[in-house]
């Protein structure tokens, strides 16, 4: 829940004003009512009437709620969704990477396109990626640099603290820079894909709801009060990576950590396309689909893929924007609540039902307005 995407959170608040810092509040209370049930829909109530856990991922959820039109045609559309998702990710980290390096060493006469290369070299290593043990020890080094990252910069804005004024925040905002904001805001706190696997793997899972409450509270106090120091500080001038605001001798640092911090993130999102993939092609499938150089050649692909997908669209916040509008609202909102309605119509109080159809259509609403305006934004900056 804080990944390197709250860097674009301040410039999410420059377009969005006060209503921003309520649409932190609510995404997060939102998504942590749509994590809660989802995993509901994990478990049915035996003959005792105690509750049993007879699924084990988002795809069963999805292919319990579509089999009487298709048997698997849920889990299609939970696995497509869900590479998408990853996959923009990926792209994200990339995209990043090429951004932080073009304003690391300015003085060096390179396109920010070439610095994408550069860093698509770095990575080719994920390639040989073959276990999550390895994604997590990069992992462990993300979540530390991670908050040196932000212990510099609120370090910094806190020194600035004169020159604050809630001036700087809007009241009358702009349609579609306001929908490119709400996508920015729910993609930094989507979590949905991951918490089957980690609901199962819980020591005690009967603590999962309590434990998404209160990760669900820090994230939201932790984003609101970085996007709030970080706005305050540069107002009007919040660039969409907040480290382009810092001082030439904070932002070369940062930068570098930052790089590193997305280097060191590609590879969980980068494995967890990959497998998912693999996994589909290879099922019953003939011998050769299973193996080893038949892997890599999925891992190469997509790896050549997000190059490709980062150097056509090099625009963090537009990105952002459309992958939080295109699946994160799908993966986070709509099927959620939609899965739920389908599988405990029966058991639900009017209350919940009401609960989840407010949600879907908000999702909707929100999914569509985000898709329209980040697209339309995009195609503003290739002219």
């Amino acid at each position: 829940l804080q990944g390197i995407f709250v860097l674009g959170l301040p410039y999410a608040l420059l377009h969005s004003g006060y209503s921003g810092l309520f649409l932190l509040i609510l995404a997060a209370a939102l998504c942590c009512y749509t994590g809660k049930i989802l995993i509901a829909c994990l478990y049915e109530e035996n003959e005792d009437g105690q509750l049993t856990r007879v699924r084990d991922t988002y795809e069963d959820i999805a292919n319990t709620c579509c089999k009487n039109l298709s048997p698997e045609l849920g889990g299609i559309v939970v696995n497509v969704t869900q590479v998408m998702e990853l996959i923009l990710t990926c792209i994200l980290y990339l995209v990043v990477s090429g951004n932080l390096l073009s304003h690391s060493f300015p003085y060096i006469p390179l396109t920010e396109k070439t610095w994408y290369v550069i860093a698509f070299v770095t990575l080719l290593p994920c390639i040989f990626i073959k276990t999550l043990k390895t994604v997590s020890k990069l992992s462990q080094l993300c979540s530390l640099v991670h908050f040196i990252i932000i212990l510099v910069v609120m370090s910094y804005c806190l020194t600035q603290i004169h020159q604050w004024s809630w001036a700087k925040f809007r009241l009358s905002i702009g349609f579609e820079e306001f929908f490119v904001s709400v996508g920015v805001i729910i993609f930094s706190y989507t979590s949905q894909i991951f918490l089957p696997t980690l609901e199962g793997n819980m020591k005690n899972p009967g603590e999962f709801r309590c434990m998404l409450n209160w990760t669900h509270f820090f994230a939201c106090v932790l984003k609101t009060t970085f996007a709030l120091t970080a706005f305050m500080t540069w107002g009007e001038e919040t660039k969409e990576v907040i480290t382009d605001n810092l001082p030439s001798f904070l932002q070369t640092i940062v930068n570098l950590c930052l790089l590193t911090k997305a280097l060191l993130s590609y590879p969980l999102p980068f494995f967890a396309a990959t497998e998912i993939v693999y996994s589909c092609i290879s099922r019953g499938k003939h011998s050769n689909y299973r193996s080893p150089i038949f892997a890599l050649s999925v891992r190469g692909s997509f790896l050549l893929l997000t190059l490709l997908m980062a150097m056509l669209i090099p625009h963090f916040v537009l990105l952002t924007g459309l992958t939080g509008s295109v699946t994160g609202a799908v993966m986070t909102f709509l099927l959620p609540s939609l899965f739920h309605l389908k599988l405990k119509w029966e058991k639900l109080c009017f209350l919940e039902k009401c609960a989840d159809t407010s949600v879907f259509i908000l999702g909707f609403l929100c999914s569509l307005a985000g898709i329209v305006c980040s697209i339309k934004g995009l195609l503003e900056v290739f002219g």
